[in-house]
């Protein structure tokens, strides 16, 4: 990238952004946390290296909303850089995590927690403040991560670990869920409990968006912390070849980003997590620029709550 480019006054960098660059006054606060957690992995990689090559990616980017008219620099961000876990397993991560989000709530109307595998996000839940029965989950996720627990934890079962804790299962959400990707034994497990279950073929004959909302509107009324987990193996293999479990048949990545922006303009959205991006495997890195867009989206519904 040539320097005229680089140093175009007109052309600020989502780099920036997540920086602190701030022009005015700031309407909403974002907290964004590293989280790189692998060893829990079922498929072995390295989403340890994932936070730093979503940051990376934020250099290709303005932190300009063009189609909602937003400017990004009204929202005051602190990056919180890695939390100390990448070679710690899921049950050593799990307080580390949890304080992480937890501390960073104090201080600010949410948090993004850039994954790092799926392993994170019981520990971002324990992580909101507040006790399960008020907590809210929603996954954008080709799996229902509902494995068995016998042999530890992994990031295959964080939801079934969630049930375990106590988190109500009419307080779960699972949208996107793949054919040919979830056994009938863990598929049975989500019916069984109670789980709102949103398959990947529902999502494409009603729309990602509309799935979405009917998540928001099942949600409990004593659900006052929405967690939003976000699975980058959720889009179609075409479009992500840095994400081991994704399969034909999934998302685009116009999908995906609109969904983030979608869940940060509701309120009781606090947190969100973006997961299972191995960059090792990440041609030309597409799929670190997907989820890059994501937390710019995201954090552009958050400020569209205080636009509105």
């Amino acid at each position: 990238m040539s320097d005229r480019l680089l140093n175009d006054p007109n052309w600020p960098r989502a780099h920036d952004w997540l920086a602190g660059d701030l022009i005015g006054e700031a309407w909403t606060t974002l907290a964004v946390v590293g989280a790189p957690s692998r060893l829990g992995s079922l498929t072995p990689g390295r989403c340890d290296l994932a936070p730093d090559a979503i940051r990376s990616a934020l250099q290709k980017f303005c932190p300009y909303d063009v189609d909602q008219l937003r400017d990004l620099r009204h929202v005051l961000v602190s990056d919180q850089d890695n939390l100390p876990i990448a070679n710690n397993s899921p049950e050593e991560l799990f307080e580390t995590v949890r304080d992480g989000v937890e501390q960073a709530l104090r201080s600010h109307d949410a948090v993004v927690l850039l994954g790092g595998d799926n392993a994170i996000t019981r520990p971002g839940i324990h992580g909101l403040g507040v006790p399960l029965e008020q907590c809210g989950l929603i996954t954008l996720d080709a799996h229902l991560d509902l494995r068995h627990l016998d042999d530890g934890l992994t990031n295959g079962n964080p939801v079934r670990a969630l049930l375990r804790d106590g988190l109500p299962a009419e307080n779960i959400a699972q949208v996107g869920i793949q054919n040919f990707a979830n056994s009938m034994v863990y598929a049975n497990v989500a019916f069984q409990e109670g789980i709102h279950v949103l398959s990947m073929t529902q999502v494409h004959k009603n729309g990602l968006e509309a799935c979405l909302q009917a998540a928001l509107d099942r949600m409990p009324e004593q659900v006052t912390h929405i967690y939003f987990d976000l699975d980058l193996d959720t889009l179609d293999r075409t479009f992500a070849p840095g994400t081991p479990g994704s399969r034909p048949g999934g998302i685009a990545p116009w999908q995906m980003i609109a969904a983030a922006e979608q869940m940060g303009s509701d309120p009781r959205v606090v947190a969100m997590d973006l997961v299972e991006l191995d960059p090792e495997r990440d041609s030309g890195g597409v799929v670190a620029q997907t989820a890059a867009m994501c937390l710019l989206s995201f954090a552009s519904g958050l400020l569209g709550r205080e636009i509105e």
